[in-house]
């Protein structure tokens, strides 16, 4: 009988402690977007809004270091209409009224990024992403002297 209850509150333990770490949410993770400027130049005449055509330089990592994509290893930013669903949620809302040349970390949740499905085999599902982001131009402008391209 000692066994028994023994045996019983031994895996009556181990249940406790799975459960406990499977939802036990990951170091770093967030739920909701978080921006962080790291550099922002003296004078900001161009910023991004909605509808722009925006060119990003960005490496993107998980929370544990793991870079899964890098336009400055390609020396290629990526383009695209800011606020049109072309990238993720968490893009389209971080660099919104981002000066050219600003620097901003952007940590995007599972909801703002690749959701519960990831992006596989680089992206796992409910992963929290970190973007390091440089906005280079703006409608093909790097300045407002720059002429249209």
């Amino acid at each position: 009988m000692e066994f028994g209850r023994a045996f019983n509150a031994t895996s009556i333990f181990i249940v406790f402690l799975l459960v406990t770490l499977v939802s036990a949410k990951k170091s770093g993770d967030v739920t909701e977007l978080q921006i962080g400027v790291k550099f922002k130049p003296a004078s900001c005449e161009l910023k991004a809004h909605k509808g722009d055509r925006v060119s990003v330089h960005y490496s993107g990592k998980l929370t544990d270091g793991t870079v899964f994509d890098s336009s400055y290893e390609r020396n290629d930013p990526i383009e695209f209409e800011l606020g049109s669903g072309q990238v993720i949620k968490g893009w389209d809302q971080g660099l919104l009224g981002m000066c050219v040349g600003e620097k901003r970390k952007l940590k995007i949740p599972a909801k703002l990024g690749y959701g519960e499905s990831g992006s596989p085999p680089k992206i796992p599902g409910g992963a929290t992403l970190v973007f390091d982001t440089e906005l280079v131009a703006v409608n093909g402008k790097k300045t407002t002297t720059d002429s249209e391209l």
